[in-house]
């Protein structure tokens, strides 16, 4: 769930300035909640922190948001026509360097019944139970395959990431947490999905995951969407968590530093998207695996780098044209964060939080689009919207890790990448009223503690998170909710 790059947005979504919008950037532009299969909703990128993993980089791309455990029975496959991409700029230039490609199959096994003397097809996605190695209890069955490719994505070289284990470059994706009754133990049927894959040009095996996980992001989205109806200097913690509830699909890569840095520039900027094809003609008689025609050049309908940037900070017009647009060119959306209306927003809700009065807003600039002086900015930067993430700063190990980051006193946390634990909303909050102001380091950030009159509030959602609701290795994210859970 993308959040703080201008991450407070969260509020703004309350005050209705997105129609329609749920967390973090679930459905946060009008035409990409006609396709949830390829929004992109959350993504994460940290120093590795399992013991042991320390030179690692881990890649977290959450995609079709707020799924509903129960949701069968055509459970939340991805979308076979649809290229899914998390794309790493390592020199600043606001130009993809390496592109991780996702591409996803749907194999129907047509799984049939006798029934009086006709074989008659099954009408359920599952059969019988389902253990990892044996799809027989599967009707569906998902695989994808992943390329990387270097330099410009449409003219590099693409390459296949393949098993280390048998050298396939097929991989297969764990059904969804149907139940208990289906798959009794998910954990370890979705632990035999995780692979020790090779990537073309990195001698280092890398770990691959893609699946269903719970959902990580955390907000109080009930009382933001109702005109912020909450304190927002209250505890922390106050708050449910109104997405707990929920799923996500995550494509996952754990990759050694050295094969995603260049040279001795150590900070590297990512961020993805998922594109379709340009043109789709409804079949008069759909079938299975094709419903529709679709042909002509590949056209990005989701992007997510920092999170909350399109919910609450990007005007309602320009939302599905920043969905389609790319990092060298974010010079167009600068008033947006120069400039930004969701502090204003805050203030005429609550007075007493009187907005930032600095213009152009730099401190929002370097935090966002440029990176932080000796935290996470590479010598040479075009300004643009991604994460970014210094791979030399150590990793904060969990149950030591400060939920808020960087500001937190944290230097592994956001923005300097952004880890499950991070409570990018809250950090988010602060920093759009003006925290870094009150560090008083005007060379940096452009403004000083008199810019920001809130600037030292602790602002919250009161719907906290923290590393202890996660994993201590890779995959990281947690065992889906059960459909079933009896």
């Amino acid at each position: 769930m993308k959040h703080t790059n201008i991450s407070m947005s969260v509020l703004a979504l309350s005050m209705g300035i997105v129609a329609g919008a749920h967390a973090s950037s679930h459905r946060e532009a009008p035409f990409i909640t006609e396709m949830p299969k390829v929004d992109g909703t959350d993504f994460y990128m940290f120093n590795s922190y399992e013991p042991e993993r320390n030179d690692y980089v881990t890649l977290i791309a959450n995609y079709l948001p707020l799924q509903s455990a129960y949701g069968g029975p055509n459970y939340f496959t991805l979308d076979p026509q649809a290229l899914y991409e998390i794309h790493v700029d390592n020199n600043g230039d606001a130009r993809e360097d390496i592109t991780f490609q996702f591409r996803f199959s749907n194999q129907l096994q047509n799984q049939t019944l006798n029934i009086g003397g006709k074989n008659v097809a099954t009408p359920l996605a599952n059969f019988g139970p389902a253990v990892t190695g044996i799809t027989a209890g599967l009707n569906v069955i998902e695989t994808y395959s992943v390329n990387v490719v270097r330099a410009n994505r449409r003219s590099g070289t693409r390459t296949a990431v393949t098993n280390a284990e048998n050298g396939s470059s097929t991989f297969t994706k764990p059904v969804d947490n149907i139940g208990n009754k289906t798959i009794a133990d998910y954990a370890g049927y979705a632990a035999g999905h995780v692979y020790n894959a090779d990537i073309p040009g990195c001698d280092i095996p890398a770990k691959l995951f893609v699946g269903q996980r719970k959902e990580p992001f955390s907000v109080n989205l009930g009382e933001i969407f109702d005109l912020i109806n909450l304190n927002p200097l209250g505890a922390t913690d106050a708050a449910v968590n109104i997405i707990a509830d929920s799923n996500i699909t995550s494509l996952e890569l754990e990759v050694h530093k050295s094969c995603l840095t260049n040279g001795s520039e150590p900070v590297i900027g990512a961020w993805t998207t998922a594109s379709l094809r340009q043109g789709r003609v409804l079949r008069p008689v759909p079938t299975y695996l094709n419903p529709a025609f679709e042909g002509g050049a590949w056209t990005q309908v989701s992007r997510l780098g920092m999170p909350l940037v399109n919910e609450v900070i990007i005007g309602l017009g320009d939302k599905d044209k920043f969905n389609a647009s790319k990092p060298q060119n974010d010079t167009q959306f600068a008033d947006y964060v120069t400039n930004p209306t969701l502090p204003a927003l805050i203030e005429t809700l609550f007075p007493v939080a009187v907005a930032p009065t600095n213009f152009p807003r730099n401190d929002l600039v370097t935090a966002f689009l440029t990176g932080i002086a000796g935290i996470n900015k590479p010598a040479s930067v075009t300004p643009s919207e991604m994460l970014r993430l210094n791979t030399t700063t150590p990793a904060t190990a969990m149950g030591s890790q400060n939920n808020l980051g960087v500001i937190g006193g944290d230097a592994a946390g956001f923005p300097n990448g952004r880890r499950p634990g991070d409570d990018v909303v809250d950090i988010a909050l602060r920093v759009a009223m003006g925290v870094l102001c009150t560090l008083n380091d005007a060379a940096t950030f452009g403004c000083v503690a008199a810019d920001a009159p809130a600037g030292s509030a602790a602002v919250t959602d009161g719907a906290t998170v923290s590393d202890a609701e996660f994993g201590n290795a890779f995959p990281y994210l947690m065992t889906p909710i059960a459909g079933s859970p009896n």
